[in-house]
């Protein structure tokens, strides 16, 4: 049999305890996907890498409380708390979807303490793009 040739990257040659905690992030993107079921906070620094997430589905929340505002402002409130130890003073919060969960989203980013630079709607429209289902027949 041959030898295996060992990797420079591999998992048992690779870095001891976590990274997580001795990066300092002093400023990042706060993504808030809301959809009518669930609301999803996506913490990135400036390049985009995720620094931290929470949804209302991880915060215990099940079935149709996963769409509600309370449920947002917890997701977004775990997501946030994890960050703000990392020292993240200023934000950027980009804000997706229709659900009920946007506006309680934002207003616990903004009691967190930490300075939004703006807050920017990336919604999806479509101009006219593809064609809507049929209507329904109750």
């Amino acid at each position: 049999m041959a030898k295996s040739i060992p990797r420079s990257g591999s998992r048992r040659t690779g870095r001891i305890g976590s990274r997580k905690s001795a990066r300092r992030i002093p400023k990042g993107v706060i993504h808030v996907q809301a959809s009518f079921n669930n609301t999803i906070v996506t913490v990135t620094d400036v390049r985009g890498r995720v620094i931290s997430w929470s949804s209302a589905g991880t915060c215990g929340f099940r079935g149709t409380r996963r769409g509600t505002p309370f449920a947002a402002q917890t997701a977004a409130g775990n997501a946030i708390r994890t960050v703000a130890d990392q020292g993240m003073q200023r934000a950027e919060v980009m804000i997706k979807g229709p659900g009920l969960g946007r506006d309680a989203a934002l207003r616990a980013i903004r009691r967190s303490g930490i300075l939004l630079n703006f807050v920017r709607d990336v919604t999806p429209m479509p101009h006219n793009g593809c064609r809507p289902p049929k209507k329904r027949r109750v």
